[in-house]
């Protein structure tokens, strides 16, 4: 556990979450060996393959917060001297302000005060923040950004990726739900839908199934007696 009170939040998402991360993977994955360059002013960050510069995956940045080990806390990006405090993280705190999260109102958050504050526990706090960012804004992917003395700085991008489909969710789940631990698969299932603009429809008034769909196909997730995904059912459209 990193921020308690996001946690929550990031749930929601991580379904969704997961499959916008994995499409990021495998875009900057395609350059091969390479670098990625933030220029704070242009607010773009941008993925540049080793052996040959011209290839590159150019995208726009919007600074979500940064997480620091020497003072052992989260500065928004409102709050940060790089920020914006009327840009994309602001909707964040909007949230925060309109639900009672103090935890998105704050400016500055403390670790909690049994956090570790070590690598892991920093990396693993900066993937919860950017799943809140996710769905709290609908804008993905995000990435973790190492920014020096173990600072992190959290983004969301608006990258030149393919739009989350149902056919191209189906090739992928299998693979992202060997690895995803999902608190609330019902909800998760619910808000992947919600954030990848999928009609999704319960297959009864117990829950205990759920059919999402787009022009792509669609895909029906069975729950067992303990809300996880016991079985997916696809049907995808032929494609042009």
């Amino acid at each position: 556990m990193t921020f308690a009170a996001l946690q929550p939040l990031a749930d929601r998402a991580a379904l969704f979450t997961a499959l916008r991360q994995d499409a990021l993977a495998s875009a900057v994955d395609a350059l091969g060996e390479n670098r990625w360059d933030a220029d704070m002013t242009a607010g773009s960050l941008t993925f540049t393959s080793n052996d040959d510069p011209s290839r590159r995956l150019e995208t726009s940045a919007h600074l979500i917060a940064t997480i620091a080990p020497g003072p052992r806390s989260l500065l928004w990006a409102w709050a940060h001297p790089q920020g914006d405090a009327s840009g994309i993280a602001a909707s964040l705190r909007a949230y925060g302000t309109e639900h009672g999260i103090e935890a998105l109102t704050a400016h500055e958050l403390p670790f909690p005060a049994e956090a570790s504050g070590d690598e892991v526990w920093i990396r693993s706090a900066a993937h919860t923040v950017g799943a809140v960012a996710v769905e709290l804004t609908g804008r993905s992917p995000y990435y973790v950004a190492p920014v020096g003395s173990g600072t992190v700085a959290v983004f969301v991008l608006d990258a030149p990726i393919a739009p989350l489909t149902v056919a191209s969710a189906a090739i992928v789940l299998p693979r992202i739900l060997a690895d995803l631990s999902l608190p609330d698969a019902r909800t998760a299932v619910w808000d992947a839908a919600r954030l990848a603009g999928w009609n999704l429809a319960w297959t009864d008034e117990s829950f205990s199934g759920a059919t999402v769909s787009d022009p792509t196909g669609s895909l029906t997730f069975r729950f067992d007696d303990q809300a996880r995904i016991a079985h997916i059912e696809s049907s995808i459209a032929p494609q042009a």
